[in-house]
């Protein structure tokens, strides 16, 4: 199986007010782990409350909130920030 990741233009705004070394660290880390996995929960946890049904990924101070689509093999960003404020 070959998953995909995609961002949403939130996720992608979100990107560029990082230093471009932290943008790289993330890309990297999402290129690295769930391009080359048949399963993209091993990496992550559930989120639960009025974020059920998502994903987050952990990256150092940075986390990044995904949608998981099964039945199309698409990880879909759906933001990316420091850990103290992403989940406000």
């Amino acid at each position: 199986m070959a998953w995909q990741i995609e961002f949403t233009e939130t996720a992608v705004k979100q990107l560029g007010d990082f230093d471009k070394q932290i943008t790289r660290r993330i890309i990297k880390w999402l290129e690295d782990r769930i391009l080359t996995t048949n399963d993209p929960r091993l990496w992550g946890a559930a989120l639960t409350g009025d974020k059920s049904g998502k994903w987050r990924y952990r990256i150092g101070d940075y986390r990044v909130v995904c949608e998981i689509l099964d039945g199309i093999l698409i990880v879909r960003v759906v933001s990316v920030g420091n850990r103290n404020n992403i989940y406000k």
